[in-house]
């Protein structure tokens, strides 16, 4: 059985994670829009892997006796003025994103909930993974500068970035 307390931080994660799958969301539109197939591919299938995070929380809190809300839907507020931007977005996000799951092992811990925390383990490797990839996005596109050659191979490039691999097969 979760404590309230837990129960309260990871029904606030269910909420982290499906603003998160909004977000991308909207940049795969945005991208989709301007023509950048390979860029909306990449974050559509982005989008879906934070839906699933969200459901994976949403089955965890309900499997340990404890109740799931599901968040409203929020409309991101991005800003669109240049592909750095919307890429420093992104990575400041999923740094966001880690810094609240490493609170909330942090509260399994001094509740003293090692299943939560054994659960919480998935997503502390996948943060590192998602911060990785981010950060790795965003030094190409610093080397790209404004180079609208150098963005449209990227455009082709960022559609095998082994982190959508898994989500498109």
């Amino acid at each position: 059985m979760l404590s309230k307390k837990i129960e309260s931080a990871l029904n606030k994660q269910i909420k982290i994670e499906g603003d998160s799958s909004q977000i991308y969301l909207a940049m795969a539109s945005w991208a989709e829009n301007q023509g950048f197939e390979g860029i909306a591919t990449f974050m559509y299938a982005q989008s879906d892997e934070e839906r699933v995070h969200m459901l994976k929380l949403v089955k965890y809190i309900n499997q340990r006796g404890g109740e799931a809300i599901i968040p409203a839907v929020i409309q991101p507020e991005l800003d669109h003025t240049s592909f750095k931007t919307l890429f420093t977005q992104l990575f400041e996000h999923e740094v966001y994103v880690s810094a609240s799951i490493n609170e909330l092992v942090h509260v399994s811990l001094e509740e003293r909930d090692y299943a939560t925390h054994n659960f919480l383990q998935w997503y502390v490797s996948e943060q590192i993974e998602e911060e990785a990839t981010a950060r790795t996005i965003l030094d190409k596109i610093n080397l790209i500068g404004d180079d609208k050659g150098g963005l449209y191979l990227f455009d082709n490039d960022i559609k095998n970035f082994p982190s959508i691999q898994t989500n498109l097969a």
